[in-house]
């Protein structure tokens, strides 16, 4: 059983090899919230060149919209592996996942809403993270994860 900061950076890892694999580009930040239910990714610099090119040749409105609409249509495609991903770190069930992109800070946010609240190992009291709300506490290692 993990810890709510082992289930959010083993998130983070697999985002980033997804994007690096599928998209062509590994983003320069990520950064994953679990907060009950919901699992928040941010991903920071997802933009390949190319993309950063047609945003700028294309002023205005036109270069955003065409560089959303291709994102959106891929990551629509790839929301079983997605979702699959997300069900194998938190042990529940991904419910939706939603997505956008703004071009202009070069930053997608993805948001898995999941069927319950994962189940995670306590760190010691002492520690700073053990006061996190993301996920139902347990002592018991041998407890039974939801699915």
């Amino acid at each position: 059983m993990k810890t709510q900061g082992e289930i959010e950076s083993s998130i983070s890892e697999c985002m980033g090899r997804f994007e690096r694999e599928y998209m062509g580009r590994g983003p320069k930040e990520i950064h994953t919230f679990l907060i009950t239910d919901l699992v928040v990714v941010r991903l920071n610099g997802v933009l390949t060149p190319a993309e950063q090119h047609l945003v700028t040749a294309l002023p205005n409105d036109p270069g955003n919209c065409l560089l959303k609409q291709v994102r959106t249509h891929l990551i629509n495609l790839a929301r079983p592996t997605l979702g699959a991903m997300i069900e194998g770190i938190t042990d529940v069930k991904v419910a939706c996942m939603h997505y956008d992109i703004c071009a202009m800070t070069d930053e997608e946010v993805v948001l898995f809403s999941l069927a319950g609240q994962p189940i995670c190992r306590e760190l010691k009291n002492d520690h700073p993270m053990s006061r996190a709300e993301g996920c139902k506490k347990t002592s018991n290692p041998r407890h039974e994860v939801l699915s």
